[in-house]
């Protein structure tokens, strides 16, 4: 639920990591071939990614390319607000175009990132949507030119 404070992170043993590691590599991995690779059980791997599923600790997930699926502008918006900003990161966390949202500390109070299919959505999201609601004072755009490196392996190594 957003704003609700995180649990502590997971301690993860090797064989945990290395079956995230495997996973991360290839997400449709079959168990009994993960099982192979870190020395453990069909079974034991099936318990083992339903724990860190559970846990919270990993999703298994499809990353798609977010050009090829027709949504031609990504951009980060930094968010400067007045008041409570949980509420108004409450408020873009249940927009559709907002893929990632972010409490900072520095120039910002807020970082969106958002995808849209043009820059004319880009604009109606920025002004209908994130400049219209109570407490946003400014904002900054920064529209993505090239995505250089995205990585989602952190953590196990």
């Amino acid at each position: 639920m957003p704003g609700t404070p995180r649990p502590p992170a997971a301690t993860l043993d090797d064989t945990s990591k290395a079956i995230i590691e495997q996973l991360q590599e290839d997400g449709r991995r079959s168990y009994a071939d993960i099982g192979r690779a870190v020395g453990l059980s069909e079974a034991a791997v099936r318990q083992r990614v339903q724990r860190l599923t559970d846990s919270g600790a990993m999703q298994i997930v499809a990353v798609t390319d977010p050009l090829q699926l027709g949504f031609a502008r990504q951009a980060m918006i930094g968010v400067t607000v007045a008041g409570d900003t949980s509420r108004v990161a409450d408020a873009l966390s249940a927009l559709d175009s907002v893929t990632y949202v972010v409490m900072t500390a520095g120039s910002f109070d807020l970082l969106v990132e958002v995808v849209c299919e043009s820059d004319d959505e880009l604009i109606d999201i920025l002004n209908s949507r994130i400049r219209g609601l109570d407490g946003v004072v400014s904002t900054e755009t920064f529209v993505y030119l090239r995505l250089h490196k995205q990585l989602y392996n952190w953590g196990t190594r």
